[in-house]
């Protein structure tokens, strides 16, 4: 694997924002996700769970409900009282329209995903019509005093179900009348607390389903008024509900960070008689879980503590194995560090500021696996705060650590950073180009001397950097066929020669930067690509998909490789591609050119091109029984893949020089001791 010194860093001092709310693509294969600063994120089950897109947050805008509508529109809503449409290609707002109910806590779309009901602050329900290119206001319902927590229609979209403080209401929708009102703590004797609804369900079979503050799962005929069923699953609120597609299965969250399933199931073998039974309790969550959904083979969960858990349903899977793994998801799947090498410089992203940081340094040495004394402390150099309530979507620090850039949804900066002995002196770049905003990556030539700007429908600009302190738009990119999705990653080679750009629809650009023209295409392969990056000697490009598959495709010649069409007859090892965690950084060691280092969330790899692929009896993680053997038999079981486990949960990895290594790491308890504390609960034997 060879022999690296290790800059270890964990002072990258990111907390990712708790989950707010969920929502299911109805019979689609996506899963959107808004956190409590107001990002939304789009997993795609069919691409291994991968997070394709990202919507950075703002200050000024919250999200209390996401739905999808009309097929792919997706919705949100919050305490703004505004409802967005979000442009999942320029992934952005696209449009936004007051709701006129003051804040909205809850929205649902009927089943036909033509129109949307939102519940307000006021205590009214709204309907609006689905229209192409935005939604239009139709009518408001029945309106009572209180605030509408939660929101569910009727499959056959006659009557909605709301849930608000202390009652429930069945709304008729043709007249907009109130149909039905239960007061949920009818049943509690002596209550002296007010009970809220939380989440709510409405079935076909015309049972509605609530929980509450309580603690409290119940069953009701919506018609009659009356309880069938009530389980009290929590001492605490179970905060939210949802159900399968077939009415069949529930899955609750509470504020303990325990989630519950309930079964439609037969009273006895055979019967035709059947009670919903709480079957399966789980504990993955720390803090509250705000937000559940029930995928056609899963249950998904997200909670405050920032986690999104998908765990398959084993009755739903066809066979044990990799699609019945938990997967569980803490940190975003694209890179918030950029590394200046020559400068031994470090730039962290966080929501609205960027942090630089000089690395450390030490002048001794030591065998494998001590610790180094450092001569000289890691330095927090600059501070860059972002103006605005906008969230940052990129940033990027140049090699030489001279020119610092982001951008957020409506501006792009560039900074000039100049180091004299002990001081720093940062100067804003004026008049920068004007670019279609936002910026979705940005990547700085090796030689420092260009910027890389990903943009909008598959463009690409390019800006040629002057001293002491400016630019000048050179190109655009543009892909020849056309793109609709908007450029998440880019790969520039070392010589200056060639742009590699990957769009939302995952098809590979390869650019040449000397003449300014588009060189070829990789052939597309039906999944996500997660990273690239172009060798700096063979100018081959390697490709990480979200499958964990590898590909090698040689720009020179625009073909796969010889080393990737074997690694496609052979087969990569099973316990490889059966990991859940995406490739997010590729980088090579110019002195040894058939290594590749690439890492995920759990692990750094150095593959070794020269040795051969090992098969899937063989070990893949075998670094600790080689060093056992004996010289001979170390050789008969030597293959590609060096695998590092040491440095968890690992956010970046890179190459400071041949034979220095930088690793940052953000310990999930390290982040978890800035979160609100937990409920308390009493333990056995304390």
């Amino acid at each position: 694997m060879g022999e690296f010194e290790v800059h270890r860093v964990r002072f990258f001092g990111l907390v990712p924002a708790g989950v707010r709310c969920l929502a299911c693509q109805p019979r689609g294969a996506r899963l959107a996700l808004a956190r409590t600063d107001g990002a939304v994120e789009v997993y795609n089950f069919a691409a291994n769970y991968f997070q394709e897109k990202v919507i950075p947050g703002n200050e000024a805008r919250s999200v209390e409900a996401l739905c999808w509508a009309a097929g792919d529109r997706l919705f949100g809503a919050g305490l703004g009282g505004e409802i967005a449409e979000y442009d999942l290609s320029r992934l952005c707002v696209a449009h936004s329209v007051d709701g006129g109910g003051g804040p909205i806590w809850s929205m649902a779309a009927n089943s036909s995903g033509t129109q949307l009901a939102i519940g307000c602050e006021d205590g009214s329900i709204k309907l609006f019509q689905v229209v192409p290119g935005g939604i239009q206001f139709e009518r408001n319902l029945d309106r009572r005093k209180g605030r509408i927590l939660c929101l569910s229609w009727h499959p056959s979209d006659t009557h909605i179900a709301a849930g608000s403080i202390d009652v429930l209401r069945v709304f008729d929708v043709s007249s907009g009348q109130t149909a039905q009102r239960i007061m949920v703590n009818y049943h509690v004797h002596k209550v002296k607390r007010e009970c809220i609804v939380w989440g709510i369900a409405f079935l076909s079979s015309g049972t509605v389903v609530t929980s509450d503050s309580f603690g409290r799962v119940q069953f009701w005929d919506w018609e009659r008024g009356t309880l069938q069923e009530s389980h009290t699953v929590s001492t605490s609120a179970v905060l939210s509900l949802s159900v399968s597609e077939k009415e069949d299965s529930i899955i609750v969250g509470t504020s303990t960070g325990a989630t519950y399933q309930f079964q439609l199931l037969p009273v006895q073998t055979g019967s035709l008689e059947k009670r919903w039974v709480r079957t399966k309790p789980f504990q993955y969550h720390t803090h509250d879980v705000r937000a559940v959904a029930h995928s056609s083979t899963a249950l998904i969960s997200g909670g405050l503590d920032a986690q999104l858990v998908i765990r398959p349903l084993m009755e739903k899977m066809q066979k044990k194995g990799y699609e019945a793994a938990l997967r569980k998801f803490t940190f975003p799947h694209r890179r918030l560090v950029s590394c200046a090498r020559k400068a031994r410089l470090l730039l962290f992203q966080f929501s609205q500021h960027l942090e630089l940081w000089r690395l450390g340094s030490t002048d001794e040495t030591g065998k494998d696996g001590e610790v180094l004394p450092l001569c000289r402390m890691p330095e927090h150099l600059v501070q860059l705060k972002s103006k605005g309530p906008e969230h940052i979507y990129c940033s990027c620090v140049s090699p030489c650590g001279s020119w610092v850039t982001y951008s957020t949804a409506s501006r792009f900066h560039l900074y000039r950073v100049q180091y004299k002995g002990d001081s720093i002196s940062v100067k804003k770049v004026p008049k920068v180009p004007k670019l279609l905003l936002p910026a979705y990556q940005l990547q700085f030539s090796a030689d420092s001397g260009r910027l890389f700007i990903a943009s909008a429908r598959g463009s690409v600009h390019v800006l040629q950097l002057l001293e002491p302190g400016g630019c000048k738009h050179l190109h655009m990119f543009r892909p020849p066929s056309g793109c609709p999705e908007a450029v998440y990653l880019l790969a520039v080679s070392a010589d200056g020669h060639w742009l590699a750009a990957v769009g939302g629809d995952w098809a590979i650009h390869i650019y040449n930067l000397k003449c300014f023209k588009h060189h070829c295409t990789v052939p597309m392969y039906n999944c996500a690509v997660t990273a690239v990056a172009i060798h700096p000697v063979t100018n081959n490009l390697v490709i990480a998909y979200s499958d964990q598959q590898l590909f090698e495709f040689s720009i020179p010649e625009k073909q796969y490789t010889a080393w990737s069409r074997m690694v496609q007859n052979s087969g990569l090892h099973k316990a490889w591609l059966e990991r859940d965690s995406p490739i997010t950084h590729i980088t090579f060691n110019p002195k040894n050119p058939s290594h590749i280092l690439l890492h995920d969330i759990y692990m750094f790899c150095v593959l070794d091109k020269s040795l051969p692929l090992p098969d899937n009896s063989a070990l893949l993680m075998n670094q600790s029984t080689l060093k056992q053997l004996p010289e001979t038999a170390r050789q008969r079981q030597l293959h590609a893949f060096k695998i590092c486990k040491k440095f968890q949960p690992l956010l970046f990895a890179d190459l400071l020089d041949e034979n220095c290594l930088v690793m940052v790491e953000r310990p999930i308890m390290d982040f978890k001791t800035q979160l609100p504390l937990p409920i308390q609960q009493k333990k056995f034997g304390t």
